[in-house]
């Protein structure tokens, strides 16, 4: 698995597999050109666009099996176009940062850091750092260094430095995802941290819900929904089939 991954180049590749858990309708391991993750975001929203596909299915539900625990995810599908939501796992707050220490690893200074909001690590299956800008002026701003992203993350537990620019008034954040676990050092979609981000909001701010947009610094701008229910975060997007096709191996 981690040989295709690394062959395919992408952000991340999900293989799809009969479950060890009786709960679950399918296990789902993802791999970047890395490593294995325990959980990612939208290779579980791809996966399960996949399976609904092969069965033939355009309105599903689904329990998904990865290392992180189950996922309930829903499907609907219209064609090529599906829209997919899931169940996060419940988040866990972590250590607190100092702000100098974490915007420095990506070429802003402490000055840039919301003051009220420090950069935390959160998961929801999978650790992020999160760490809070005055604006999204900042963001424009960001430099990537891989080995000072490693040198940060590693040593958290956490894949991704997740810079935020959050407005409360309209609900909407905009955010750049940081990892040397992808070609470049950035990823453009992160769903497994755009839960993070929702469940650290609703903690600090009280925030139900946000509206994300990422990638745009990239040129491949996306859009995240993440909103609470419960003590789970559901995460939302729409997905669109590219290719379908035979490997022989």
């Amino acid at each position: 698995m981690h040989a295709f991954a690394r062959e395919t180049k992408l952000s991340e590749t999900a293989f799809v597999q009969a479950p060890a858990d009786a709960a679950a309708d399918y296990r789902n391991r993802i791999w970047t050109m890395a490593r294995e993750l325990d959980f990612a975001g939208h290779p579980s929203l791809g996966a399960a666009v996949a399976v609904a596909r092969t069965r033939g299915e355009t309105n599903a539900r689904y329990v998904q099996q990865t290392h992180a625990g189950l996922q309930p995810v829903e499907v609907s599908l219209d064609g090529l176009i599906a829209f997919a939501s899931m169940h996060q796992e419940p988040a866990v707050l972590g250590a607190e940062l100092d702000p100098e220490r974490v915007l420095t690893a990506a070429g802003l200074a402490a000055s840039d850091a919301e003051p009220v909001l420090p950069p935390q690590v959160v998961s929801t299956g999978l650790p992020q750092l999160i760490a809070m800008v005055r604006d999204a002026e900042a963001l424009g701003r960001v430099r990537i260094d891989e080995p000072a992203l490693e040198a940060l993350l590693d040593p958290l537990g956490a894949v991704t430095l997740y810079i935020s620019a959050w407005d409360a008034d309209s609900g909407r954040a905009r955010s750049r995802s940081l990892t040397p676990d992808v070609d470049g050092g950035e990823d453009p979609a992160t769903g497994s941290a755009a839960g993070p981000l929702c469940a650290y909001l609703h903690a600090r701010a009280g925030a139900q819900r946000v509206e994300i947009d990422q990638g745009i610094e990239m040129g491949r701008p996306s859009r995240l929904v993440a909103e609470m229910d419960g003590d789970r975060v559901r995460v939302e997007g729409s997905a669109v089939v590219l290719v379908e096709g035979t490997l022989t191996l």
